[in-house]
């Protein structure tokens, strides 16, 4: 049953979609009844509302389903930005909107056949993750001249992007060290240690119907 007046959101706290929305709920300073996910045991009730079955899921109080993680980042944000995420100190919002989608089609294949090679037939890992790697030198270029994407502070484009970042480094740690984006790995290095990641990425059980509520952030 849904806690009145909370928002319910549907997570997996590895899933990097669900990061970036976790991280803009604790942006926004909204909180929501947290409903974790384990990927195998998808909740009926979860799938009722969104039958794409992915998460996150966002379920408002009044009843209303976003289920795409960049639109919950957005409804959040809309609903309070103390931190400006929707207005870059350089560049425009519909430019940080284009890059995200840029690396949702640019790089994310690449990355998704560099880390789950085995998940797909006659892929090289090693051709992906050279692909992947002129995705990576495109955002060097951007933080070899400033210390985020946009500017000098973070923006949603930061937030939506590097979760999957992280994941492209850490599927061979030791090749993203000898990289040669040394900007980006700062720049990524400092959203891990962000207070944002760190409330994000807090354990929660497993839930099932009966659960006590489990409210995010707490």
């Amino acid at each position: 049953m849904q806690v009145a007046g909370l928002p319910i959101l549907y997570s997996f706290r590895r899933c990097p979609y669900a990061m970036r929305a976790r991280m803009s709920l604790v942006s926004a300073g909204i909180r929501c009844e947290l409903r974790e996910v384990v990927l195998r045991e998808k909740p009926a009730a979860m799938i009722a509302i969104s039958p794409k079955a992915t998460v996150p899921v966002l379920q408002l109080a009044e009843g209303a389903v976003i289920d795409e993680s960049f639109e919950i980042m957005r409804w959040a944000l809309a609903q309070h930005d103390p931190e400006a995420w929707l207005n870059p100190a350089s560049g425009s919002s519909d430019a940080a909107f284009a890059l995200v989608e840029q690396t949702e089609t640019q790089f994310k294949p690449h990355l998704d056949r560099y880390k789950y090679h085995d998940r797909y037939p006659n892929v090289d890992a090693a051709e992906h993750r050279v692909a992947g790697g002129d995705f990576l030198a495109l955002l060097e270029e951007r933080l070899a001249v400033m210390p985020y994407l946009f500017g000098k502070q973070a923006c949603i484009a930061d937030m939506a992007i590097f979760p999957f970042v992280r994941q492209f480094a850490n599927t061979d740690r030791d090749w993203f060290r000898a990289s040669p984006y040394g900007h980006t790995q700062a720049w990524l290095a400092k959203l891990l240690d962000g207070m944002h990641f760190a409330v994000a990425m807090k354990k929660y059980p497993q839930w099932q119907n009966g659960n006590e509520s489990v409210f995010f952030p707490e």
